[in-house]
């Protein structure tokens, strides 16, 4: 039975890529929802993080970083964000704080005026890099970017997802603008993104670490397979998990598996532990790479890859 009174709906959060949109969904979901790593362009699917509350449910869409397209895996990553944006009750802006606000975020800022209903929040991010007399220089250049490309914030809020310090307040804020509606999703629920999503883009956040000379997006991650091992006792369970990682060329291929397979056994280390967290169950992941030719150009390739 819903509160009287309880609100619900949608919050997305936009802004260049890694200016810690991930990282600060996290935080406010208080669990690993979004893929996050400190490479750029890293979310790829929108993954939607929910924050139950007595009186509310908070649900936030999390999108890729809207940036001006090279290829036709970027034209559809930019329609993605803005058909969120048109569908979201609250849009809120990241600028770290330890970056000035640049084209980037005017261009970005400037194609968010035209979704003229959405209440628009700006959130300064990372606050914990930077010194309060620069915070305070960014948040009146945050200001600016609203005044030229002639649009209102409702809140400007600054944010450490980091140190925990205002993510409270932010949710509080956000909330406050949701309209007034019953339960979206049941409770314990943390995010609509079924299980194969999550593993294939906890695999691929565990592939982007520690690979600094190739484009992170040329790395896409498909679950074949997922189960439960057949044979183990209920008290003794084990999640079988069989998924192919696709790179573009040859040369990439032995970046993923490095020296005698080393590379990819440290992925698939990483990956099998953050999937074990996140699932509660014992995890056994086959990982193999596999080359895709020049798939972010070619549209066969991008449907059965997912996108």
């Amino acid at each position: 039975m819903t509160e009287p009174g309880h609100r619900s709906g949608f919050v997305c959060f936009v802004g260049r890529p890694n200016a810690g949109k991930s990282t600060l969904t996290n935080a406010i979901v208080g669990q690993k929802v979004a893929i996050t790593s400190s490479r750029p362009q890293t979310t790829r699917t929108v993954v939607r993080g929910i924050v139950h509350r007595p009186d509310a449910q908070l649900v936030l869409v999390d999108t890729p970083g809207l940036h001006k397209p090279r290829t036709l895996l970027g034209e559809r990553l930019n329609d993605l964000v803005k058909t969120t944006w048109a569908e979201v009750d609250v849009v809120a802006v990241c600028f770290p704080a330890d970056q000035k606000p640049g084209p980037g975020d005017r261009f970005l800022v400037k194609e968010l005026a035209q979704a003229r209903k959405t209440i628009k929040f700006a959130v300064a991010t990372k606050t914990d890099l930077v010194a309060p007399d620069r915070l305070a220089e960014h948040l009146l250049a945050i200001q600016a970017v609203a005044e030229e490309t002639g649009i209102e914030w409702a809140q400007i809020v600054p944010v450490s997802a980091k140190s925990g310090d205002q993510v409270g307040l932010l949710a509080d804020l956000l909330i406050e603008q949701l309209p007034l509606g019953p339960q979206l999703y049941p409770d314990g629920e943390l995010t609509d993104a079924p299980e194969e999503m999550i593993v294939a883009e906890l695999i691929r956040e565990a592939a982007l670490e520690g690979v600094h000379d190739e484009l992170p997006h040329s790395i896409a991650v498909v679950v074949e397979e997922m189960g439960l091992r057949e044979g183990r006792s209920e008290d003794r369970p084990l999640l079988d998990v069989h998924a192919n990682l696709f790179v573009e060329r040859n040369s990439q291929k032995g970046i993923i598996i490095g020296h005698k397979g080393s590379r990819l056994r440290e992925v698939g280390s990483t990956a099998r532990k953050q999937i074990e967290a996140m699932l509660g169950t014992p995890v056994y992941l086959d990982l193999h790479v596999k080359v895709a030719k020049d798939w972010q150009r070619n549209p066969r390739q991008l449907r059965r890859l997912g996108f």
